[in-house]
């Protein structure tokens, strides 16, 4: 594996620092503000939407201007925004600097895929992307697990101060670093090169089966973390440091995963790894939904996070082929998608279990992404790019 794979590691790692931030604090954000968890949980919403949203004009500048370059200025924009949000004097002001956040968020992890597959052949991707994932994952283990200790002495501000001071350091090394580690270059890709890329991409029908695939995922998995602590609070487990470590364990599926894949894909293949890993997410959905003791409730979601990153990353494989020339772009829809999934999900999930409850509202998520895992497996298949170069 090439050793640019480090610097594109601790790229992700920085980033994912501040993505769950302030899921176990969101209790003390309420309060802070006189709102509702159901409102407060609108910062994931809007981290997610503006993540989205910007993806298809990142991914564009990326083929265009340069993967490395974009990814060292979104992850200084990501740091400052947390450091503002620190600052912030009220719900408005702290709801914009999430935005901010997720403009920065939103230019390093897509791109740092699309830099790992410009590096890596295809069939060697999905290991080299789960070596780019454990970067992230690690930052999102860290994270949540920081940001819980951190509020129970600093408070919710505490937290996204020194996160963000954390992440504009880290930008300063990832820049360093890119510097010092001779990236092959491939050509920069023209403005028409890149149409043609868009065209690509959607004529080739696994497009729309991975786009609506992680749509659905970001909806049924990771919309319900904004819930989690309050699940907990209902509980009577109400510190943060716990919140923390619970949704942490997610993060630790996903460092399994990482560990994993080498040895489980070449004995259960791509499908045995979607069918498998979409199966282990939704009857952990289901288990969440019992309310079981906060140990319990971290071991479901190390195991929620093992499996989600099967079907995860072996649907981010197929979305790195679906063009050669526009593989940025292609990447970073990807993300658009699962995004915005993320940022139905909280509604969705606020919406559910105030008219149906926890419960139901669990269970039908859980039924969801089992169901996923079936037909992905049967509609997805590997081919070539349709503009790769002949060999």
């Amino acid at each position: 594996m090439p050793p640019a794979l480090n610097i594109i590691a601790l790229a992700t790692f920085s980033a994912a620092l501040s993505a769950r931030a302030l899921d176990p604090v969101l209790p003390h954000v309420a309060e802070d503000f006189s709102v509702s968890i159901a409102t407060a949980a609108s910062f994931a919403a809007a981290f997610a939407f503006t993540f989205a949203i910007i993806q298809p004009v990142l991914g564009a500048f990326a083929d265009v201007f340069g993967k490395a370059r974009l990814m060292i200025v979104a992850l200084t924009l990501l740091g400052f925004a947390n450091i503002l949000g620190a600052m912030a004097t009220s719900f408005p002001l702290l709801f914009a600097s999430r935005i901010l956040a997720g403009i920065g968020s939103g230019g390093v992890f897509p791109i740092a895929l699309g830099l790992t597959s410009d590096l890596v052949g295809a069939e060697k991707r999905q290991i080299a992307i789960g070596r780019t994932l454990a970067g992230a994952m690690t930052g999102n283990l860290l994270g949540a697990t920081v940001s819980g200790l951190i509020g129970d002495f600093l408070g919710w501000r505490g937290v996204l101060a020194v996160l963000g001071a954390i992440v504009v350091v880290a930008s300063i090394v990832v820049a360093i670093g890119f510097r010092g580690a001779a990236l092959t270059h491939p050509p920069r890709t023209s403005l028409w090169a890149l149409k043609q890329g868009y065209r690509t991409i959607f004529t080739n029908p696994n497009a729309r089966i991975c786009y609506s695939a992680v749509f659905i995922e970001g909806c049924c998995v990771l919309g319900l973390f904004p819930f989690i602590a309050s699940f907990l609070f209902d509980l009577g487990q109400t510190s943060l440091s716990i919140a923390g470590v619970v949704i942490a364990g997610f993060a630790v599926g996903g460092l399994i995963y990482t560990m994993t894949v080498s040895r489980l894909l070449p004995k259960i293949g791509v499908n045995g790894m979607i069918i498998g890993g979409a199966a282990l997410v939704g009857v952990q959905l289901m288990a969440v939904a019992l309310g079981l003791d906060w140990r319990l409730q971290l071991l479901n979601l190390v195991f929620m996070g093992w499996g989600f990153y099967m079907i995860h990353g072996s649907l981010q494989v197929f979305a790195s082929e679906l063009s050669a020339e526009a593989r940025a772009t292609a990447l970073s829809l990807h993300a658009f998608f699962f995004f915005m999934g993320q940022t139905v999900g909280p509604i969705a999930y606020g919406f559910g279990i105030q008219h149906a409850g926890k419960v139901p509202t669990l269970l039908t998520a859980g039924a969801i992404m089992i169901a996923l895992g079936f037909v992905c497996a049967k509609l997805l298949r590997q081919t070539r790019p349709a503009d790769a170069p002949s060999t």
